[in-house]
């Protein structure tokens, strides 16, 4: 309002004073940036903060988002040079990089540090435990993926034998592991958020544990871009990487009711309450990092997750694909 009066009494003064006043772009211009995320979740809370609190414009980058529907949908966009920036897991940067690609994706910031994907079951279980998956079946999402090696970990660190134990149905993509849990398909299910409050809510299910805080801390969802956009844009890569860790810090420093409320525009077929209920499931299990930093501790156990579920052949050293410099200068401000 304070612009529009401003803008009025200004261009009155000129046409009283009989001269022709110039037109000055007030926006300067800001550098375009094309990101690809891997799907569209409450679980990227801080990227949304960073959007609908104007802190991109703030670092002078105009960012268009594209969802891929899948790892591999979100590294080809990279790989194929249609995104700049790619928010996906870190097991997808690994997998091209054990290739042997000469060319290969880095990591320059983390903006997720628990598996965010809970279990849910058609019962109420109020002390539930791992052990009573025994002679069960669950629903883990697609062999190879993030989710369901997280859930054979946890499986597999409780004690059972999957295939002997229990059953994991890994045939099933991870968008329509729901809908296949509604239609009768296995005992349980792994579930990303909204599916599982929504599962809740409607009645047909349970959610009985996290598989974030039973599987610990990684660096489940990351950063990526290729060497050559790192090398060709520092500037870009560091006022990104300045947004995002504006966007981790506003998190942490807010309630979920806050939090809700401003990302709400990007979930716009979620109501307010079930989206602050979301909110305070990802805080409680400490589901966001609060700064861009990727944890080397966490790169080491997300790897032997990978391991133990056949995916990964040897351990990748940290330095080989994680890239620390933007991450220390916009915390060191310099």
């Amino acid at each position: 309002m304070k612009k529009k009066l401003c803008l009025a009494l200004s261009g009155a003064l000129c046409l009283s004073a009989g001269v022709g006043c110039g037109t000055e772009t007030a926006e300067e211009t800001l550098t375009p940036v094309r990101l690809n995320e891997v799907v569209h979740s409450v679980f990227y809370a801080p990227q949304y903060v960073a959007q609908e609190l104007g802190f991109f414009e703030e670092e002078g980058l105009d960012v268009s988002v594209a969802v891929g529907n899948g790892a591999d949908k979100s590294m080809t966009a990279l790989l194929s040079d249609s995104a700049d920036i790619a928010l996906l897991g870190t097991e997808a940067g690994l997998y091209v990089y054990a290739e042997g690609k000469a060319d290969y994706p880095k990591t320059f910031a983390q903006l997720t540090q628990r598996a965010g994907n809970f279990l849910v079951s058609r019962e109420e279980e109020p002390d539930f435990q791992w052990s009573d998956l025994e002679r069960k079946s669950v629903i883990g999402g697609r062999l190879g993926g993030m989710p369901e090696m997280v859930l054979e970990y946890v499986i597999k660190e409780n004690g059972m034998t999957i295939g002997k134990d229990m059953e994991i149905i890994n045939n099933i993509d991870f968008t329509s592991t729901a809908g296949a849990f509604l239609g009768e398909v296995g005992d349980y299910t792994v579930e990303f958020e909204p599916a599982a409050t929504t599962l809740e809510q409607s009645g047909k299910g349970h959610i009985v544990a996290s598989l974030g805080e039973a599987s610990g801390y990684v660096p489940y969802t990351v950063y990526m871009a290729q060497d050559a956009f790192l090398q060709a844009h520092p500037e870009v890569v560091e006022a990104f990487t300045r947004a995002i860790y504006k966007g981790q810090q506003w998190v942490e420093s807010h309630s979920a009711a806050e939090i809700a409320k401003v990302i709400q525009p990007q979930f716009a077929e979620t109501d307010l309450d079930t989206l602050t209920t979301i909110v305070e499931r990802y805080q409680k299990q400490d589901t966001w990092k609060t700064d861009p930093t990727v944890s080397p501790e966490g790169f080491v156990l997300i790897q032997k997750i990978m391991m133990e579920g056949k995916e990964l052949s040897q351990e990748i050293p940290y330095d080989s694909i994680v890239v620390t410099e933007f991450a220390e200068k916009v915390m060191t401000g310099k």
